[in-house]
């Protein structure tokens, strides 16, 4: 609706040939459709690869993370993980 306001202020007498003056609010008609469109192809494949090695003596573990940097940081945040040989500083907002 506020791109036909827009379209109807700046363009009031625009007039098409066959079919006269435009109302840009049957724009407003269309919306359902662009709705069911991100429904149907917005869905998004995030793959991530996860490697749980171990040395001889089963003393270290260390996991090996492949894919997108977005899900990794969100994995890392929610299970709490550093990176090797990290070590975790608490902010100023952290400890209240």
């Amino acid at each position: 609706a506020s791109l036909a306001l827009v379209l109807q202020t700046q363009f009031q007498d625009f007039a098409l040939p066959v079919i006269g003056k435009v109302n840009w609010f049957y724009l407003c008609l269309l919306s359902p459709y662009a709705g069911i469109y991100y429904w149907r192809s917005g869905d998004r494949v995030d793959d991530i690869q996860v490697k749980l090695t171990s040395n001889d003596e089963d003393t270290e573990n260390e996991i090996s993370i492949e894919g997108n940097d977005d899900e990794i940081e969100r994995m890392w945040r929610a299970l709490e993980l550093r990176e090797k040989g990290m070590i975790k500083v608490e902010g100023l907002l952290e400890s209240a």
